[in-house]
């Protein structure tokens, strides 16, 4: 059974979704939706472990406080949502921005964080790094969302218009996400600071990377085994993203989900929940 809650945890309210029982797997979404975005798969991973998909600060049903979406605030989040629901270990799968706070959370607390899936991104460090021609065609959207104000007063005006063109662009067969999933995420971006939030998740930035920097400069890796997947036509499909991994953490496995797009757990649910189970069970 899925069942919905609430957490308080350092100031904010976190909503949730949960499912199943035994160890736990936490699912983070990332932009440009919530929680909702793992629908196909907290039930068929509930029948071997409690599945939490929260909503992110600043997302969905959770609070939205002017502060706060550097990664290392984020993944405290999540760290403070596990201990809230009695819970002293999680594998962590993060998809997109979610993959970041995933990424820095399995850096700052390797002892709460036993494995770490890592879906469609490369680690931000890296992507700056890399920022040719290329990717900055590809990455457009992170330039424009890192300016102050001016998303919020452009994407305002048509926030399902802006919303629809990365569910139709970032999917392999181009017909865009299943109108009801689009609807729940443009109600969610239309909610009272939603997009300011969302932006503020890219416009942290200049903090992030200092703490990739300092991280890289110290030596410091993910140590806990690592999964990372990326769609045939994905962003990350442009780089090599199995070596870029290799250099962020210890043990890496790696693939290339076929005929998938950006949002993984929408398009191919089933791959994902191969993989997944082949990586949660070790």
């Amino acid at each position: 059974m899925t069942t919905t809650g609430v957490a308080q945890v350092d100031g904010i309210r976190l909503h949730y979704t949960r499912a199943g029982d035994g160890p736990l797997v936490v699912l983070l979404h990332g932009w440009p939706q919530t929680g909702h975005c793992w629908r196909h798969v907290i039930e068929p991973l509930a029948a071997e472990f409690t599945v939490v998909a929260p909503d992110l600060r600043g997302y969905g049903l959770s609070d939205k406080p002017a502060g706060g979406y550097d990664k290392r605030r984020m993944a405290a989040d999540m760290a403070g949502l596990v201990d809230a629901l009695g819970f002293g270990r999680a594998a962590v799968v993060g998809h997109d921005r979610g993959a970041r706070v995933a990424h820095r959370w399995g850096l700052d607390r390797p002892d709460q964080v036993g494995k770490v899936a890592v879906l469609d991104i490369v680690p931000t460090r890296e992507m700056f790094r890399r920022l040719d021609a290329s990717v900055a065609a590809g990455y457009w959207h992170w330039l424009f969302h890192l300016q102050p104000d001016l998303p919020e007063r452009l994407v305002g005006h048509d926030v399902r218009g802006y919303l629809e063109y990365f569910f139709e662009r970032w999917t392999y067969n181009r017909h865009g996400l299943p109108a009801e999933a689009v609807d729940v995420y443009v109600r969610a971006f239309g909610r009272p600071g939603a997009l300011r939030a969302g932006f503020d998740d890219y416009r942290a930035h200049e903090h992030d990377l200092a703490l990739d920097d300092e991280d890289a400069a110290a030596g410091r890796r993910l140590t806990m085994p690592v999964l990372a997947l990326w769609g045939s036509v994905g962003l990350p499909a442009r780089l090599p993203s199995e070596e870029i991994w290799r250099q962020y953490a210890d043990d890496v496995t790696a693939a290339e989900i076929p005929e998938c797009g950006h949002f993984i757990a929408e398009e191919r649910p089933e791959a994902l929940l191969a993989h997944l189970r082949e990586f949660l069970r070790r």
